[in-house]
């Protein structure tokens, strides 16, 4: 085939450049004059529509975040109501009997919640300091505020972490299951006196006894910020409480921060000064709130870390505009700063909610939004574009129809192509590289054919190499299938006829003890003295002992029939239990269906130890029982049966190295957890698991008896996961026992869940 000849490039220049120029400059000149008159008209009207909605938004956001605050006062009230009512009650009663039954004066000197049965994430806990004197009024108002705390604690926690009475004397009752040890734990000599939340209630500092609000503070172990509301309780003309709930702010800072209008935020502080939220000057923790300068050059209160001097000059200035603002204003416009600001007084804590808008953000948007810019760029582009048109069917269009009709000709396979190479332009260039195109297209066209055919024949000598290897794969699986299999019903059957041969054993020993040589003397003798049969048992000496000894000669036949019969019994159980076995691996071969029926699991207990009653027996094994009281379970009896059974074996070997009169095993059923799981233990004080072994302990073919083969701990997991459950072990290392926990769903849709999980 011919190859197309290859012509020397031409020199290149721009056919684009001419057109661009001209087009570009009428282009400039409308844009620059639409942009102009749209700015200026939408840059008023975004202005005045983000003033209204900065308003709208600080309302919206002050109401919602209020609300917990708002909740926290009204709260108050019924506590407060309510705790009048108890201090009132107890006016008429002895307190003495029931304070003594609840609080323990202990040895360093603070009298607490006695101890035992105290739980500090269901009930409050009470603290009086060392020092404190318990009269009977002090004692009635603790009753009073722990009834109370007791009543109302818990409902409250939904929202507030913790609800306190604090009594002027210094004793303390609140409910705080976050700190649910934090009433035994703390220093007997620990005081809260001198705290803020108890000062602001003193009739001193709260003559209008009122609910009021400390400043923010950082909980130190948690490093949580929050604020604390506190209402005083007058009886009489007389402070007898202050009523306490924490608000945790952590949630309410990150709304403040990340929830905000686009490109605005917002920050939170409280009317002297005290910052509350900010989304670049942050409190760090252990150094306290920050409070922003009243008057700018003045020192700050806390050495903060965060946000720059400018940054912090900025929001004194902020600060110093909101304080100053007319009463009722709830939007400024800040032309010194640049800037537009909303906001909006929180109720309860005297807070105040401020959105900040620069200024640039509305300028851009309207630059971005304008729609006269639009307007004239679409009639500028109509217009250009009709030029374009022109210019692109004389100078590209036709060219490039031509080179349509060469790729044309390429995809049928005729790679002789002729285009107009002699232009002095980027088409002549383009054309120049399409003949060379068509030519390395048409060589690769070959190789690439020869490589196809070479390619084909190796793919097919592959394909049957992988179909070989695949065959030889699927027949190594299935012998390894049928191995385990019989490995496993080898090792169960192999447990269970153990103990088939004991029962027999011991039944042929009953029966071989049995003296029926002496029923076959006595028989003799009677029928040697048939004649005078009365006279021989009344007045023959060996007469007269043979109607008593035949009578202890039945009860002792009866006595071993039943411990023959017993021995026969089990032997048929065991036998039973053989056939479950193999017809439970032959299931494992050939199914995955489950039959379930309803198992009394403490009976199956008795029943796996019975199977191994002779060999810990024999190996002077002691058990211990300790099986709850539990409904049945809807399960495969005969897999939990072949569980226990392994873990019983396992835990009897495991203490052989133990002294006889040292050896301890226990297995015990717990009622079901809340996950809805049954847990049976088998327990010993045996030869224990190294650590490192505990990992591997389940896997096939691993053990750590010298004579043991590793497949009863496997197949036991194994169909633990079936039943939809799980086989676990623990151990403390060697020489500390182990123990193995089976868990076992209690419904039935629980174990199809798992098991097919």
């Amino acid at each position: 085939m011919a190859m197309p000849r290859v012509f020397p490039l031409p020199d290149r220049t721009s056919l684009a450049r001419t057109t661009l120029i001209r087009m570009g400059v009428r282009i400039a000149v409308i844009m620059s004059l639409a942009t102009l008159f749209s700015y200026l008209h939408i840059f008023n009207s975004f202005r005045t529509e983000a003033l209204v909605q900065m308003e709208q938004s600080v309302v919206e956001r002050s109401q919602r975040e209020q609300a917990i605050f708002v909740l926290a006062e009204d709260n108050h009230k019924a506590l407060k109501k309510a705790l009048e009512e108890r201090i009132r009650f107890w006016r008429t009663q002895d307190p003495s009997p029931r304070f003594e039954g609840m609080f323990v004066h202990l040895p360093d000197g603070s009298t607490r919640n006695i101890p035992q049965g105290f739980d500090g994430t269901k009930m409050p806990g009470v603290i009086v300091p060392k020092g404190v004197v318990i009269d009977d009024d002090l004692r009635r108002r603790i009753l009073a505020a722990y009834e109370v705390v007791a009543q109302y604690g818990p409902a409250f926690h939904v929202r507030f972490t913790n609800t306190g009475v604090l009594l002027p004397e210094g004793v303390l009752v609140g409910y705080w299951p976050e700190g649910a040890t934090w009433f035994q734990d703390v220093e007997a000599t620990f005081s809260f006196l001198p705290m803020e939340y108890l000062t602001i209630s003193l009739p001193e500092n709260n003559p209008q006894r009122t609910s009021a609000w400390t400043g923010i503070f950082e909980d130190v172990p948690s490093k949580t910020w929050m604020v604390t509301v506190a209402t005083p309780l007058d009886v009489d003309g007389r402070h007898v409480a202050t009523i306490t709930h924490d608000v945790l702010l952590e949630e309410l800072m990150n709304r403040t921060i990340q929830d905000r209008l686009p490109g605005a935020y917002n920050f939170l502080v409280r009317d002297d000064g005290q910052l509350i939220a900010h989304p670049t000057i942050k409190m760090e923790s252990g150094q306290g709130p920050y409070t922003i300068p009243k008057v700018l050059g003045m020192p700050e209160a806390v050495n903060s870390k965060e946000g720059t001097p400018e940054q912090r000059a900025h929001l004194s200035g902020i600060f110093e505009k909101l304080s100053t603002r007319a009463p009722g204003q709830r939007v400024l416009e800040l032309p010194e700063l640049g800037e537009y600001m909303a906001m909006e007084r929180l109720k309860g804590p005297g807070w105040t909610f401020v959105t900040v808008l620069p200024e640039h953000v509305v300028s851009s948007a309207a630059i971005r939004a304008s729609r006269y810019v639009l307007l004239f760029g679409l009639v500028s582009l109509i217009i250009e574009l009709g030029i374009m048109y022109w210019v692109l069917k004389q100078q590209i269009t036709r060219p490039l129809l031509d080179f349509t009709e060469a790729t044309g000709k390429l995809e049928a396979g005729d790679f002789n192509v002729s285009l107009d190479i002699w232009r002095e332009d980027e088409l002549g260039q383009l054309a120049h590289a399409f003949h060379q195109m068509a030519g390395e297209i048409q060589r690769r066209e070959e190789a690439l054919r020869q490589a196809n055919e070479g390619l084909e024949l190796r793919v097919e000598e592959r394909t049957r190499e992988l179909k070989d290897a695949h065959r030889q794969l699927v027949e190594s699986a299935l012998q390894v299938g049928r191995a385990e299999i019989a490995t496993n019903v080898l090792h169960n059957v192999g447990n269970v006829l153990s103990s088939v041969l004991i029962s027999s054993m011991l039944a042929k020993e009953r029966l071989s003890g049995l003296k029926l040589e002496n029923v076959e003397r006595v028989a003799a003798l009677l029928e040697e003295h048939r004649g005078d049969l009365s006279a021989f048992i009344q007045g023959d000496k060996r007469g007269q002992t043979t109607l008593p000894f035949l009578t202890q000669l039945g009860k002792n036949l009866q006595s071993e029939r039943k411990e023959i019969l017993l021995l026969l019994n089990d032997v048929s159980r065991h036998t039973e239990h053989i056939g479950a076995i193999v017809n439970l691996q032959q299931r494992y071969a050939r199914t995955s269906h489950h039959l379930h029926e309803q198992v009394d699991l403490r009976a199956l207990v008795e029943d796996a130890l019975r199977i191994n009653q002779a060999a810990l027996g024999r190996h002077s094994v002691k058990v211990e029982r300790l099986l709850a009281d539990i409904p049945s379970v809807l399960t495969e009896k005969h897999k939990v049966l072949l569980i226990l059974v392994n873990l019983i074996s396992n835990a009897k070997y495991a203490l052989d190295a133990m002294p006889e009169a040292e050896r301890r095993l226990s297995v015990r059923i717990e009622r079901p957890l809340s996950d809805g799981f049954i847990c049976i233990e088998v327990k010993d004080n045996g030869v224990g698991i190294a650590p490192e072994l505990l990992t591997r302990i389940f896997q096939h073919g691993f053990t750590t008896r010298q004579e043991g083969h590793g497949f009863g701990l496997h197949s036991s997991a194994l169909a633990a996961q079936e039943l939809g459950g799980t086989l676990k072990v623990h151990s403390d290392g060697p020489g500390q026992g182990a123990s193995f926990i089976l868990e076992l769903p209690v419904s039935a849709e629980q174990q199809g869940g798992q098991s097919h999980a």
